[in-house]
């Protein structure tokens, strides 16, 4: 899979550079393991007023989460849009720094679950989730980004 990959930074708080690096790599990660077939994706990096704006439009819920996917509708043969990602800066940041993570590190995890999301994986059932989560972790090696599921800060994971 060919994936040209979009990417509108919304936000001054993102530092674009990297942001777009990090997304950028995880989404080139993740196509690596599907079928050959071009496609595109969108990703929003925004600020968590926005994606609060998004996740209640959408999902009716009035609070800001860390990323959302939004994948294309009813896609007939021939169309090569996968859909959309949106990741809200605030929340990244916040859960990087709770949890140790590097902020590239989170930022492209929540890139490659979007993506996946895209690709009609889906969490809602333990083995979903057990094949969703794999698969992720998966990506993140193939990336040199620790497991973010081990529940150990990413420091303590590099000295393993």
């Amino acid at each position: 899979m060919t994936v040209q990959t979009e990417i509108v930074v919304a936000s001054p708080l993102w530092p674009q550079a990297e942001s777009e690096e990090a997304v950028r790599r995880a989404i080139a990660a993740s196509e690596a393991l599907f079928e050959p077939t071009d496609a595109e994706v969108s990703v929003l990096l925004c600020d968590d007023a926005e994606i609060q704006r998004l996740n209640a439009k959408w999902r009716g819920k009035d609070y800001a989460t860390n990323v959302l996917s939004f994948p294309s509708a009813g896609q007939q043969a021939g169309e090569d849009h996968l859909g959309d990602i949106a990741i809200a800066y605030e929340t990244v940041k916040r859960e990087a720094a709770d949890e140790g993570k590097e902020f590239s590190h989170h930022l492209a995890h929540l890139a490659i679950h979007g993506f996946l999301h895209l690709l009609g994986f889906d969490h809602e059932t333990d083995e979903e989730a057990e094949e969703m989560e794999g698969t992720e972790r998966e990506i993140l090696g193939r990336l040199g980004i620790a497991d973010p599921y081990s529940g150990e800060p990413a420091q303590k994971q590099a000295v393993r």
